[in-house]
């Protein structure tokens, strides 16, 4: 076994390629442990997002800055009575919620974190994705129809219409920034594999967002939004909005089934975050690989993982120096600085030479998906929430209509030489 551990660090493949079982699973339990700590601190950022949106505190009271209260809640979900409705089908309403948050997790078998760092490599990856993450869609059906409950089967048939109507759009999208792979100098054919997507911007040199300038932008806006629609968040959040539906197609869940829910749902926003970074940001790649090339700049790049951690422990041990000096907050004090000098350890680490190489592919990719997390947040505190006949109008006359006419102008642009070609020959 131990062979088996250091055969493969030595390998530039993903475990899959390199037909290392072992380390596959390596990868999916630490996946499956980092995606769910990153929605435990996702939920923590949004509360204190929203409330600085709205001039409050958010969580204060359990642990420094309310760091614990992730963990209060997890714990009182686990420990809350769970009920199932009297009249409901109990098994289709106990399989509902891991219908849900399994479609959102086998997601990131096919997720490029890095150029190795991934469970493995498809060459039907991004179809892979597409699919298996609308799957979702079946356990919110079944959630709400198992209920036994008007309100919850409304809530399930909204979002199966909402999901579905923007699934087309976001496929047209994504088929634009595929085409955009087969005009690789060199390759005679597009790619439907997630790394091959990202080598294919290296090896055109642009990020799929500014290809063909202002396509590969409309792309990219109309799978954003079709994203946001897709994740049921605000302002496309109508199948569960506490004001229509009561909580939409999970109203009679409760404890742990319910926390299912909210898993799947903030592990399904990290994945359709990771999908746009990987057709249209670049993926794991650093700011201007091309431009700022060179075993000088790789190296300056290497240390900014370390060097981010290094500001956020400093940040930190300089809030905890700011605390209140009385004995009532000696406990957030320490716990506070405790946190800041973890982050400090962290940093440290990731400045080892051979270290900060191997991660600093997952921190650009992590850093990117942040800023779309952080988007999420900021448009939940904006935007008012659409009528439900304004979202399925927006899915069917605008976005669907947007991208096949992007779609197609993307097709006549890559191949306009060719096409001059021909219509010279003609003439």
């Amino acid at each position: 076994m131990l062979n088996q551990l250091t055969q493969y660090l030595q390998s530039t493949v993903t475990p899959g390629q390199a037909g290392s079982m072992l380390w596959a699973t390596i990868y999916i339990l630490v996946i499956f442990a980092g995606i769910s700590l990153c929605v435990v601190f996702i939920n923590w950022g949004e509360r204190k997002a929203l409330a600085h949106f709205q001039i409050r505190l958010g969580p204060m009271r359990v642990g420094p800055h309310g760091l614990l209260q992730p963990i209060a809640d997890a714990l009182k979900l686990l420990l809350k009575e769970d009920t199932i409705p009297a009249n409901a089908d109990k098994v289709v309403f106990w399989v509902a919620p891991f219908i849900v948050t399994t479609a959102a997790f086998v997601v990131y078998l096919v997720v490029p974190f890095g150029p190795q760092h991934a469970v493995t490599d498809m060459n039907i990856g991004i179809l892979f994705m597409l699919g298996v993450s609308s799957l979702g869609v079946l356990g919110i059906i079944t959630a709400g129809w198992a209920s036994n409950s008007h309100y919850p089967l409304l809530g399930s048939l909204r979002s199966s219409a909402q999901m579905v109507s923007y699934e087309v759009a976001m496929g047209l999208a994504v088929i634009s920034a595929i085409l955009m792979t087969s005009f690789t100098p060199g390759s005679g054919s597009g790619t439907l594999s997630m790394i091959g997507i990202v080598e294919a911007q290296k090896a055109q040199g642009v990020w799929f967002l500014f290809k063909f300038f202002p396509l590969g932008l409309v792309a990219f806006v109309v799978f954003a939004i079709a994203m946001i629609a897709e994740t049921n968040r605000a302002p496309f959040d109508l199948p569960e909005a506490e004001s229509e539906l009561v909580a939409g197609f999970h109203t009679e869940y409760s404890g742990f089934r319910w926390s299912l829910f909210m898993l799947g749902e903030y592990a399904a926003m990290i994945a359709v975050s990771s999908i746009a970074v990987t057709l249209w940001l670049g993926g794991w790649m650093r700011p201007f690989p091309n431009l700022l090339s060179g075993t000088n700049w790789d190296t300056i790049f290497s240390l900014v993982p370390g060097a981010f951690f290094l500001f956020l422990s400093a940040v930190t041990l300089y809030s905890t120096a700011r605390m209140p000096k009385k004995l009532t907050f000696r406990i957030q004090t320490v716990g506070l600085g405790a946190f800041g000098l973890l982050l400090g350890a962290v940093g440290l680490v990731m400045l080892v030479p051979g270290v900060r190489e191997r991660v600093q592919d997952i921190f650009w990719f992590m850093l990117k998906v942040a800023v779309f997390m952080y988007l999420y947040i900021w448009y939940r505190a904006t935007w008012p929430r659409y009528r439900f006949d304004q979202l399925m109008r927006v899915g069917w006359k605008v976005l669907l209509p947007l991208s096949l006419g992007v779609l197609i102008v993307t097709g006549v642009v890559g191949l306009s030489p060719e096409l001059m070609t021909w219509l010279k020959g003609v003439l």
